[in-house]
């Protein structure tokens, strides 16, 4: 279902989708940086709220400020932040009960975790991409919600040593799955990033539905 939810900076243009077999989640889907041509439409994120629906959980991919019909401008991440949260809220309010989870490809992880962390109904991460390299991914290590990382060993935006890092770091429940040769927009290796991330979200499940 396509929406426009009232965003701090005007209407933010959604998608809505609703799992059809649900076990009782909901997750956003953050996508790549505004700037660079990302949208809810980028085949990485997509892939993302594919697994996720398949995994159970209700699904909502939104556009950032100025992308698409959402309006605004961009605003350095800190908007986007808030964009984050303004889908959340929604989340909320359509799924009361339910655990959420943040999920973000690229620029969408590093300013979807920050929002997520505001929102206590979240109760997981899912990373794909991670621009380790590009932006300060610090405020993860004391966080305790589980989080999974799915990343190209190939990434000029986070290479492999950095996000290993970055996960050694972490004090939650965490995972990270290296797909060889991947570069960050996993050309070449959709059908490898699809079975990642289906991975990913059964641990996910494991750890954040309540039964």
């Amino acid at each position: 279902m396509t929406l426009l939810l009232a965003g701090p900076a005007g209407p933010l243009e959604a998608l809505h989708a609703w799992a059809p077999n649900p076990r009782g989640w909901a997750a956003v889907v953050c996508h790549p940086h505004p700037v660079f041509g990302g949208t809810m439409h980028n085949r990485v994120v997509y892939r993302a709220a594919k697994a996720l629906l398949a995994g159970g959980a209700h699904v909502l991919r939104f556009n950032f400020r100025g992308v698409g019909a959402s309006r605004g401008s961009y605003d350095g991440g800190i908007g986007e932040q808030a964009d984050v949260a303004a889908a959340l809220a929604y989340l909320e309010e359509q799924h009361p009960r339910h655990p959420l989870i943040v999920a973000g490809f690229s620029f969408g992880a590093w300013v979807g975790f920050q929002a997520a962390l505001r929102c206590p109904q979240v109760g997981g991460l899912l990373g794909i991409g991670i621009p380790a390299a590009r932006f300060d991914f610090s405020f993860l290590h004391p966080v305790r919600l589980p989080a999974w990382i799915v990343q190209g060993d190939a990434d000029d935006f986070g290479p492999a040593a950095a996000v290993e890092a970055l996960v050694a770091r972490c004090q939650a429940p965490k995972g990270l799955t290296l797909l060889p040769q991947a570069n960050h927009f996993f050309d070449g290796h959709q059908t490898e990033l699809a079975a990642a991330l289906a991975s990913a979200v059964a641990w996910l499940q494991e750890r954040v539905v309540r039964d």
